[in-house]
């Protein structure tokens, strides 16, 4: 961890970057007590973010009255305390169908670090960060952040989508770059994912995120490096993954006696009396091993894991090492434990640019100063469990000139 004491000039920033998909109000506010502060805690960064999807819940009506006093509880928490600066931006409008993403997207800088500015993108310039702000209900008022909801035609399936984007610009000791909270498409039947390969879902999410992808980098602003971390809901290729979980296995289709429609695949062993090794239905994965998405962190599946390499060339990783991400258990004496209810998946993700990259992996940079890693393995944090990614970034580092580029005029 880069020492504080540092001129700010010379310093190495040691930024945390959280995926949060809280499900449930009672399970955010108890992540305000653990969630970040324990990592940060731990990692003592300079500066931090936290990308929720879905804040309020999935009663959000209900529920979203009570965000303001989690994030109250979270900027006066012990371990948040060293940090002087905070800018917190909740969608919070859901009475708007037009807008209405639930994104949420928080930052936290630390009293150590001076030269911290966010870009206003109405006035294209830096600003220089002071106090602490929350904005919630109409973002798109703020000029410090872009957002968008995707058109209700990219997935027609849902009647009210709430996925979307928000994008916030930084530029900490010279070195700038784009922040991009995100949450694409779910899988809306397992029936339907299973019937081709690739899934007809796995070509909308395709499509919103290449929407993302060229309108963070169009010609309105100059190209930075940038991050783009949230719920992708990338899922494992459903068509190839069963056949290779269910292997010598025979499947038996379940109609429904009305429509004659597909209900229900259920997927026996040949012999061993017919055992029942998977039962599939539209929101059921019911397969017989869960140990398999555990052991050696789920990598035996990840190359079923594909939904990325269609982006080889614009978003790149550094490598898991952490189970499936999605659909734990909301028991809280289940913190272990996936719900049979799709197959388990790392749909939580940090990405980045090539540039962004360069950023984390600079040559001067020891691996074991970089983690990419989820939280509470053994935690029950609802049906996500947090992803975050820590690294120092050198000051200046992949924009030598910064102090000097019209990009990083400040006021």
């Amino acid at each position: 961890v880069a020492k504080r004491g540092l001129c700010p000039g010379a310093m190495e920033i040691f930024a945390l970057f959280f995926v949060v998909d809280p499900v449930s109000l009672s399970l955010s506010l108890s992540l305000s007590l653990s969630f970040p502060p324990q990592t940060v805690h731990s990692h003592k960064p300079h500066f931090v973010a936290v990308h929720c999807q879905e804040v309020g819940g999935k009663n959000y009506e209900a529920s979203m009255s009570h965000v303001d006093n989690f994030v109250k509880e979270l900027l006066s928490s012990d371990a948040m305390k060293e940090y002087s600066r905070a800018r917190v931006y909740l969608d919070e409008n859901y009475k708007s169908q037009e807008h209405f993403t639930a994104l949420g997207s928080c930052y936290f800088i630390h009293e150590s670090l001076k030269n911290i500015h966010q870009f206003d993108f109405k006035a294209k310039k830096f600003k220089k960060v002071v106090g602490k702000e929350t904005c919630s209900e109409t973002l798109e008022s703020t000029s410090m952040l872009e957002k968008e909801k995707f058109p209700q035609d990219y997935f027609p399936e849902s009647k009210w989508s709430r996925k979307g984007f928000i994008r916030t610009r930084w530029a900490l000791a010279d070195c700038a770059f784009d922040l991009v909270n995100i949450h694409l498409f779910h899988d809306a039947s397992n029936l339907v994912a299973w019937e081709k390969s690739p899934s007809v879902y796995s070509g909308t999410r395709q499509k919103a995120l290449g929407y993302v992808l060229d309108r963070i980098t169009d010609q309105r602003y100059e190209k930075l490096p940038y991050f783009v971390f949230g719920d992708f809901n990338f899922r494992l290729d459903s068509k190839q993954v069963i056949e290779s979980l269910c292997s010598t296995a025979t499947m038996q289709t379940v109609r429904a006696a009305d429509t004659n429609e597909v209900d229900k695949l259920i997927f026996r062993e040949s012999d061993n009396d017919r055992k029942v090794v998977l039962q599939l239905e539209k929101k059921l994965f019911n397969y017989v091993n869960q140990d398999v998405f555990r052991e050696n962190n789920g990598t035996s599946l990840l190359e079923f894991d594909k939904e990325l390499s269609v982006f080889k060339d614009r978003l790149h990783e550094l490598e898991i090492s952490f189970p499936p991400s999605y659909p734990y258990s909301e028991d809280s004496s289940q913190g272990k434990q996936y719900m049979n209810t799709r197959c388990p998946a790392w749909c939580d993700r940090i990405l980045m640019s090539a540039s962004a990259r360069d950023l984390v992996l600079k040559p001067e940079n020891e691996e074991k100063s970089i983690v990419y890693d989820n939280i509470g393995p053994n935690v029950c944090m609802g049906d996500h469990k947090p992803v975050f990614l820590s690294f120092r970034i050198t000051a200046g580092a992949g924009k030598p000139n910064a102090n000097k580029h019209k990009c990083c005029v400040v006021q």
